[in-house]
């Protein structure tokens, strides 16, 4: 499966695009998971050229926003499988339900 597909990176904004936002005003385009893990993360931003991503990730402990690496994400293994897109998200959720923990 392609975490980053044409129609995504269309459909995400630049890096920063989304900065002077509310949480209530950012859509939260994709979601990756990895199924071994409470690891959630929730892509609002990207450049293609460089696979820099801006999100929020959740289940490490220490839920916040910051920056993923598309690249990282592609490689890492863990009990010898992926991390995954879900292809059931609704890329009309707002940052602000997932930060609340109304939307997931």
């Amino acid at each position: 499966m392609k975490l980053m597909t044409k129609e995504l990176e269309k459909a995400l904004p630049a890096l920063g695009a989304t900065s002077e936002l509310r949480s209530d005003q950012v859509k939260v385009v994709t979601k990756f998971f990895h199924p071994f893990s409470s690891l959630r993360w929730y892509v609002t931003e990207l450049d293609p050229a460089t696979g820099q991503m801006f999100g929020y990730v959740t289940g490490g402990g220490d839920d916040e926003l910051g920056y993923m690496d598309l690249n990282e994400m592609k490689a890492l293994r863990v009990r010898g499988l992926p991390i995954e897109r879900d292809l059931y998200w609704n890329p009309e959720t707002l940052l602000s339900k997932v930060m609340a923990g109304t939307a997931v």
